[in-house]
């Protein structure tokens, strides 16, 4: 079973929760701390304020890897380090560290350990930049440099430097700042998946695509939070813009069944969103655009 893990977002409170749904411990352990095979533990407090659930962006991407492309080495399609020195005003510095983090998490899951040491190195560059040069110690980077040929290793490494960015800027009260990362990583995670599958009707990926419709409709009641920040509006504007698109998809009535599973009765049923493959290339298009308006890529 894949590793999942959510981040439950309460604006201006501390109020961090790491959900972790299991995944299959490795053979031998981690040379290097025991902290690294620890599972996510579950830290909860008492909250006052409305949550919204948006998936941390290593989950699309172990579930590509679930899907059957563990084997792809492919790094064309992501943000170049290069481009760091591009970024100069806050805007662009946050949207990007959530960017780059997915991109050191997509090289992290996928064993490309060479490439997560050259992002990490500029999520550092910009977590210093933003504020949340207290998450990304020193030490993590002997982490993974010693943790290279192993990718199990390496994921809860890459997590861990980006659930406490996410705390650090959270519990700071940086919440224009903070939506601006989560928006950057969850669009990265997006681009990356739709470059990975194309289309084809009925398919796991294809239809978890149609399922970020949730996804985003989360993210969009988080950014207006904070849309009286211009950064902050002039990004909720281009996610109105997707979910326009997103809600051009049909949804089919699931018949309800009883199950039997166990001891226990299980009642299935609901809504199934039906993309087409008209709909899902508009939809690739515009995240795409999206995506590449914060890179500043062509």
């Amino acid at each position: 079973m894949m590793q999942r893990k959510h981040f439950l977002i309460a604006p201006l409170a501390a109020s961090l929760m790491l959900v972790s749904c299991g995944g299959d411990k490795t053979e031998g352990g981690d040379e290097m701390s025991g902290v690294d095979s620890l599972k996510t533990e579950i830290h909860t407090e008492q909250i006052t304020e409305t949550f919204f659930q948006v998936p941390s962006p290593g989950e699309m991407l172990n579930f590509i890897k679930t899907v059957g492309g563990k084997n792809n080495k492919n790094v064309s399609f992501l943000n170049s380090p290069d481009n760091q020195k591009n970024y100069t005003d806050n805007k662009a510095k946050a949207l990007n560290f959530g960017i780059y983090s997915c991109d050191l998490s997509y090289c992290s899951i996928f064993e490309i350990g060479s490439e997560a040491l050259k992002y990490f190195k500029t999520v550092k560059q910009l977590g210093d930049q933003i504020g949340v040069s207290s998450a990304i110690q020193p030490e993590v980077l002997k982490r993974l440099e010693g943790n290279v040929a192993n990718p199990d290793s390496l994921t809860l490494i890459t997590d861990d430097v980006y659930f406490s960015s996410f705390e650090t800027l959270e519990n700071s009260k940086q919440g224009p700042t903070l939506s601006l990362v989560v928006a950057g990583g969850w669009i990265e995670s997006l681009y990356i998946v739709t470059s990975l599958g194309k289309y084809e009707p009925n398919s796991p990926l294809v239809n978890r695509v149609a399922d970020q419709k949730y996804t985003l409709e989360n993210l969009i009641e988080f950014l207006k939070k904070y849309e009286s920040d211009a950064s902050v509006a002039s990004v909720l504007v281009q996610f109105k813009e997707l979910l326009a698109d997103y809600d051009k998809i049909s949804e089919k009535d699931v018949p309800a069944s009883a199950e039997k599973s166990k001891n226990k009765n299980v009642l299935a049923g609901g809504k199934d969103l039906v993309i087409s493959a008209d709909q899902y290339k508009t939809i690739v298009a515009k995240v795409k655009a999206i995506r590449n308006s914060y890179t500043l890529t062509k």
